[in-house]
Formats: C-alpha cells, sequence, structure tokens
C-alpha cells in the first residue's frame, strides 16, 4: 500500500484548481471537468468537485488516498463500494474513526496502471 495523494472535494472545481495553480506554479491536469491533480515532486494534490462520489461526500471534506494491489480484495465496510471511476482507477471509500475518508483504490485502465507504474 503506498499513501499517494490528498484529495480536496469542493463546490467549485475550477476556483480551486485557479487558488492551488497560482500559489504553487504547477498546471493542473484535468482529467474530468469534475476532477484534477496538481503533482508535485513528492506529493499529489487531487481536486474534485462532490458530482464525482455523490451521496458519499460533502463539498468540504478531504480524503485521504492509498493506492492498493486489489481493492476488491480489501475487507473493510465502505462508505462507497468498490467503483470504476473516470479517470480509470476502481475506487473504494472508508471512513477511519475519527470520521476522515480513505480512498483505497486500484489503477485498472492502461493509462492509469502507467500513471502510478503498476
Amino acid at each position: 500500500m503506498n499513501f499517494v495523494s490528498t484529495r480536496v472535494v469542493t463546490g467549485d472545481v475550477a476556483r480551486l484548481i485557479a487558488f492551488y495553480e497560482q500559489i504553487t506554479g504547477i498546471p493542473a491536469k484535468s482529467f474530468t471537468p469534475e476532477f484534477a491533480e496538481i503533482a508535485t515532486g513528492t506529493a499529489t494534490l487531487a481536486i474534485a468537485g462532490a458530482s464525482t462520489v455523490p451521496g458519499f461526500v460533502r463539498p468540504d471534506e478531504k480524503i485521504l488516498e492509498f493506492l492498493v494491489a486489489d481493492v476488491d480484495a480489501v475487507e473493510a465496510d465502505p462508505v462507497m463500494p468498490p467503483t470504476t471511476m473516470p479517470w480509470g482507477n476502481r475506487s473504494m471509500l472508508v471512513r477511519d474513526p475519527d470520521g476522515t475518508l480513505v480512498n483505497l483504490f486500484t489503477p485498472v485502465t492502461p493509462e492509469a496502471k502507467r500513471k502510478f507504474g503498476v
């Protein structure tokens, strides 16, 4: 398992992308109109609209994201069961004991596998 990124869920994706591009000087890579990433040398900030996981998160939540070998094999009580996302990852959301959302994911498309080197 690898800690990969922190995802900020927002009601205004474009506004948040512009803010983080401005303060980091790094252009975001948009995968869909509702999902983008700003990759630094050591970590990635994912920015997503609440519509990417409708009914599972609020627009002000943060999500810690871990790459796992096989998300479908993880034994956990999911908030969102394993779901294939438009950007190529199969993801499952769980909450830690303090209520923080945790995304466990496995790249499943060729592009996503290349991105994470799996």
